[in-house]
């Protein structure tokens, strides 16, 4: 039985090789580099800079814990250095274990023939089943200007040899407030520009909100409801302007570098999706439950069915369609995957996929499952259980106290999501995922001991108040 998955990111090469050990045949398709857009042009090198970034932040801190190490200085190349050299090892690791394990690693576009045909570089490929993992590619906005020179996306941001003295970030979202973040600490003047009523739209605007005023502490300019008009150069100074206008009154700033972050799309364009017979939407290819296409046979996992835009979510939804594809072949009905578990919110209605995210800025912030606006939208019925890291005696000896835990519960006790702003906040609302998924109640969390001192604590202070 022969398998073709189509894309080597993370949910692509993560599903090849679970699908060598079920003894399937395997043929994985990548245009690019292996390891997608997660391990080369996102979630591994943003991180290597993050860590570069809180090294400094903790430095110029010292003082303030009995350090005398005087002023830091960056070398931005060997930070940038560092950066490849992860990504460049962690990639060959990737390649030695898909060779090993029998893999056949396909290199070039690929696209349908037909519905169990993918042709790449001239040569045709059929199997039994196929699973598309493409991937998505950064939106572009239609913005006068925005061919300029020095208007990037992030992997051009992550590819800058010198830092940028000033950068203006269009987008308040995951990745440009990673970027602020990170530039801020490098010591690039740095000012985000958003077209929402606040940062990270989609998190709890609790968190949110709490996240904007501790970035701005650190000297990051917000301008939100701010629609962009136009980008231009300027000739007197060689900077780059860009134009926006908020509330109808027009403001601007100039920058080195503008970094265009207003999300990504689904990358299905290149595939011609038309010849296999899928069913897409706005470029999302349309899956069910199992991850299938309105083909039987053929399958969409990660960003490309545009249903969560997250390396961990695709890697997941890979197992999903792997279950349903060893179903098939059983002549079974699929298992539910175990993680899948719905919130249930008590009043009959279903929430979602227990699916955690995290923004690695400096607080980090992380969530999962409904925030407020969620369980206000729906009409539900909930409580608000906080708890602040000024009160937790590890973050007071950190000298990180700037954070929030906030937690939703139905009337039931069902932990209905959780959302935290402060040290190690993606770790935290792992812990609170992990309960979920196992259909753990506040009960459970509130009889859960915690090791004293940690930041942990925050979690059960906020599920006792």
């Amino acid at each position: 039985m022969t398998i073709i998955i189509i894309g080597a990111g993370p949910g692509g090469y993560e599903t090849a090789l679970a699908a060598r050990r079920q003894g399937l045949d395997v043929i994985l398709v990548e245009s690019g580099q292996v390891g997608g857009t997660c391990l080369n042009a996102g979630c591994i090198p943003t991180k290597a800079y993050c860590r570069t970034a809180e090294i400094l932040e903790e430095m110029r801190h010292a003082g303030a814990f009995g350090i005398s190490a005087g002023q830091p200085t960056l070398d931005f190349a060997q930070v940038k250095r560092r950066k490849d050299d992860i990504v460049s090892g962690l990639r060959s690791n990737v390649e030695t274990l898909l060779e090993s394990s029998g893999v056949q690693l396909v290199r070039g576009q690929a696209s349908f023939k037909d519905h169990r045909t993918v042709t790449v570089c001239g040569t045709d490929y059929t199997a039994d089943y196929i699973i598309i993992a493409a991937g998505s590619v950064p939106a572009v906005p239609d913005i006068p200007g925005i061919g300029l020179d020095g208007v990037v996306d992030s992997t051009a941001l992550l590819e800058l040899e010198e830092l940028p003295r000033k950068l203006c970030i269009i987008g308040g979202g995951v990745i440009g407030l990673e970027f602020a973040s990170v530039f801020r600490s490098f010591g690039s003047e740095v000012t985000v520009v958003e077209f929402c009523r606040e940062v990270l739209p989609r998190y709890d605007q609790d968190i949110a909100k709490r996240l904007r005023q501790s970035l701005s502490k650190r000297g990051i300019v917000f301008s939100l409801q701010s629609a962009v008009t136009s980008i231009e150069e300027v000739q007197e100074t060689g900077l780059l302007r860009v134009n926006w206008e908020k509330k109808g009154v027009p403001g601007n700033c100039e920058a080195d570098h503008v970094l265009v972050a207003v999300g990504r799309r689904p990358d299905s364009n290149r595939l011609d999706t038309e010849a296999a017979g899928l069913v897409t939407e706005r470029g999302a290819v349309v899956v069910d439950g199992d991850m299938r296409t309105n083909v039987p046979h053929i399958f969409a996992i990660g960003d490309v069915n545009g249903r969560q835009l997250l390396a961990h979510a695709a890697t997941f939804q890979g197992k999903v369609a792997l279950q349903a594809i060893m179903s098939d072949m059983a002549g079974q009905s699929p298992e539910p995957v175990s993680g899948t578990g719905l919130v249930s919110s008590g009043n009959g209605v279903n929430g979602p996929d227990v699916m955690p995210s995290a923004v690695f800025t400096m607080p980090e912030a992380a969530s999962v499952g409904y925030a407020e606006e969620d369980c206000k939208s729906l009409g539900l019925e909930y409580s608000v259980h906080k708890a602040f890291f000024r009160a937790n005696g590890k973050a007071v000896c950190m000298g990180e106290t700037d954070g929030l835990c906030k937690i939703m519960s139905s009337p039931e006790g069902k932990i209905l999501g959780c959302h935290v702003v402060g040290p190690h906040a993606a770790d935290l609302v792992q812990e609170v995922s992990s309960l979920m998924s196992a259909g753990a109640d506040m009960d459970a969390l509130r009889h859960a001991v915690h090791i004293h001192p940690t930041l942990g604590e925050v979690i059960s202070a906020a599920a006792e108040s």
